[in-house]
């Protein structure tokens, strides 16, 4: 059962985290977040913030940080054949209790469907809060085109400039 390879990316100036499900096979080789050449997470955080699109894993972690932007993913090990979301099974949800005290996050949101599926089942009641659930930046989205999703995602810069209670 593969367990997930990938640090979070957080500091004490986080104020939003973005939470995935589980990294695609593709970003597991790769031991960094949306490793896939044709996910957009990059091309539409990047958008959102009107920054170049990172491409090395410093360049991408020091976007993260720049932007007040905590990254990992809901899921720290499952069963998964693949990068098939729908393939996933007999799930252990990351533990976000090493996150959320050192930092000032104000919002969670969720890159998709499946990661609110398993943010709901698993950690919205431990935590007492609610995720802002995003379309999904996956290939598997093609119904969504770039500049819809740079639209949808650009709640993360209006959350950046909106002043509410930290979640603990």
């Amino acid at each position: 059962m593969p367990h997930h390879p990938i640090e979070p990316v957080y500091n004490h100036a986080s104020r939003l985290l973005v939470l995935g499900s589980f990294p695609s096979v593709k970003s597991r080789e790769q031991g960094f977040f949306y490793g896939h050449p044709q996910n957009r997470f990059w091309k539409v955080t990047s958008a959102v913030f009107a920054c170049d699109e990172p491409k090395t894993i410093d360049e991408k972690r020091s976007f993260l940080l720049e932007n007040g932007i905590a990254l990992w993913d809901v899921i720290a090990s499952c069963e998964i054949e693949g990068s098939s979301d729908s393939s996933i099974k007999n799930v252990v949800p990351n533990d976000l209790s090493r996150i959320l005290p050192c930092t000032q996050i104000k919002q969670i949101f969720v890159n998709g469907k499946t990661a609110q599926k398993y943010y709901n089942k698993y950690l919205r009641e431990v935590l007492g809060q609610d995720a802002v659930c995003l379309p999904s930046t996956s290939p598997a989205n093609a119904a969504w085109s770039l500049e819809r999703l740079i639209r949808e995602w650009g709640i993360l810069k209006n959350s950046t400039l909106t002043p509410q209670g930290n979640i603990h």
